[in-house]
């Protein structure tokens, strides 16, 4: 018999292009996604739970928002079974609206949206210079991951949109490349003023 993730969705056929983001984005079929935490205790570990595990995760605390230090989804910190249900929901919706496997589109809207240069301060001789560097793997698909959730959850705040359709629309324009996504619209910002500042 066959594992599926949630019991519907194979992970046999799924390739990830990106060879950098390979051994980072994990699609091994699990039925429940939900691995409570283990193995979390080493920061190294943080890739190896499911990618659908990891966006149910990054949906409780999406991070904050550039310098603002204040979680943008405190509503729903520690609601697994909700979220659960939400990501459930909108891979169903994906599925219907592209007729594609939802954890392929999940896995190539990961790979567009994740930047691949960044920008730091040095400072030199008491001044201080932006300068342009290169993301690491793992934060890629981190960064990645909070734009779409930040983007899905922004459509769906104090609005009739339900967070299930706003994660769906938002995943299926990063699939797309489209720039109406706002984690495609931050990576592209943000490689043009790693550009700017080399």
């Amino acid at each position: 018999m066959d594992i599926k993730i949630l019991n519907r969705w194979e992970t046999k056929n799924i390739e990830v292009s990106d060879i950098a983001l390979k051994p980072y984005i994990n699609i091994s079929p699990i039925i429940m996604p939900r691995t409570g935490g283990r193995g979390a205790n080493n920061r190294l570990w943080a890739y190896k739970p499911s990618i659908v595990e990891r966006l149910m995760n990054k949906m409780m605390t999406t991070g904050h928002k550039g310098k603002k230090h204040r979680f943008s989804s405190g509503h729903n910190t520690g609601k697994a079974a909700r979220v659960f249900k939400a990501v459930e929901k909108c891979l169903e919706i994906i599925e219907k609206q592209l007729n594609k496997n939802p954890i392929e589109v999940l896995v190539k809207a990961v790979e567009n949206a994740a930047p691949r240069e960044e920008i730091t301060t040095i400072e030199y001789g008491g001044a201080r210079y932006p300068q342009a560097v290169e993301v690491s793997p793992q934060r890629r698909i981190d960064i990645a991951l909070r734009q779409i959730t930040q983007g899905s959850y922004q459509k769906s705040f104090n609005s009739k949109v339900k967070i299930e359709k706003a994660l769906a629309d938002e995943l299926i324009k990063a699939f797309n490349m489209d720039q109406g996504s706002q984690a495609i619209s931050k990576k592209l910002e943000l490689e043009r003023q790693a550009d700017a500042s080399r």
